[in-house]
């Protein structure tokens, strides 16, 4: 029997889940809430589910196995922790939450009533990040030195204007950092380790009405004694696709959205070689750059069909709650040093307060 999936949600990241679940063996869209009536009917026309516009009576339906939550960020807790309350796995798109505190409320309502908990970083499940987890782990790199993360994308005016809660710290939790580069975020932290210290700065200066940051820097020390950088912004028109690089005392590797742009070691070997040549065209879009529904759906569904395999097995997903919790924590210690002018370690011991810490222009 296939396992049900209901949607929380249903605007543009709902059609990417929609279209991922249809393409999974053994997985079944079945339902769709949204306060919205209209915006449910939509989704549950197009893929075949049953709309609700009352959350409790979609937790209610027996075929719903699977929830995944597509809400605004900072509005991610209240219905994924009704859904473990109704026994339901859980999945949440990225971010896992805007504070620590609503973290770990989530994190918590699943562990107590023993369901899965996953956040959604597809970008983990790109072949060429595979093969670069890969590598780091088998010390290719020998001594890891420097590791950066680059997220130079544009929005217009238009996409902040089209929500009232679009830029504002209650829903969106954060700027180009939480909302954009945190896919980013998380595939530094995973390939390189955990962060020590950071320091940052952050600024609003190409959009109007926003609360929040629209370029941000921030300079990392980890917890293996390297070095690192991330920027992002969603002010450098007309937008590039996201960069990871990597280097060590032994070997350099630079990935472009789901492509190979470097990769170079010390002691190269056929597989070597072999990675580098099958990985050279990979990305298929425009990876978000400037266009936020410019993105497949192929590694929602790889992740997917994890989350599948775990609530089969009874094991933990790749990618669970504390995962997700962790990119959460890194970008708000961002804001706290770039609001402070301080060096922050990690990790944080209470949520930041940061509603001050942008002005509008």
């Amino acid at each position: 029997m296939a396992i049900g999936f209901g949607i929380v949600g249903c605007g543009m990241i709902s059609n990417f889940h929609a279209r991922a679940i249809e393409e999974i063996r053994g997985a079944k869209f079945v339902a769709c809430f949204d306060n919205r009536l209209e915006s449910a009917e939509r989704l549950a026309s197009e893929f075949g589910g049953v709309a609700y516009s009352d959350l409790n009576a979609m937790l209610a339906d027996p075929k719903v196995d699977v929830v995944t939550i597509c809400t605004p960020s900072g509005a991610h807790m209240e219905p994924a922790v009704a859904a473990a309350n109704a026994g339901k796995h859980v999945i949440i798109e990225k971010p896992l939450e805007v504070t620590l505190k609503r973290c770990d409320k989530i994190i918590d309502a699943c562990e107590r009533n023993n369901v899965v908990c996953s956040t959604i970083f597809p970008s983990r499940f790109h072949g060429a990040s595979q093969e670069l987890k890969k590598a780091i782990d088998g010390g290719k790199f020998g001594t890891l030195s420097l590791g950066d993360a680059y997220v130079k994308w544009f929005r217009t005016q238009e996409y902040y204007d089209s929500g009232a809660w679009r830029g504002t710290w209650a829903l969106d939790g954060g700027g180009a950092l939480m909302n954009q580069a945190i896919h980013s975020v998380d595939l530094l932290i995973w390939l390189m380790g955990p962060v020590k210290s950071l320091s940052a700065q952050t600024a609003t200066l190409a959009h109007q009405r926003i609360e929040v940051e629209d370029v941000a820097t921030a300079a990392l020390k980890f917890e293996n004694g390297a070095l690192g950088v991330i920027e992002a912004t969603t002010a450098a028109f007309p937008g590039m696709l996201k960069k990871i690089e990597i280097h060590g005392s032994e070997g350099t590797a630079v990935i472009e959205e789901e492509d190979i742009k470097t990769w170079e070691f010390a002691k190269m070997t056929a597989k070597d070689k072999k990675i580098a040549a099958e990985f050279a065209s990979k990305t298929q879009t425009g990876g978000g750059a400037a266009d936020p529904s410019a993105i497949g759906h192929a590694a929602h569904a790889h992740q997917f069909k994890d989350v599948l395999k775990s609530i089969k097995q009874g094991t933990k997903p790749a990618i669970d709650g504390e995962e997700g919790r962790r990119s959460v924590e890194i970008i708000l210690a961002i804001y706290q040093a770039a609001k402070t002018n301080r060096v922050v370690q990690l990790p944080l011991k209470r949520d930041p307060v940061l509603k001050s810490k942008s002005k509008t222009k």
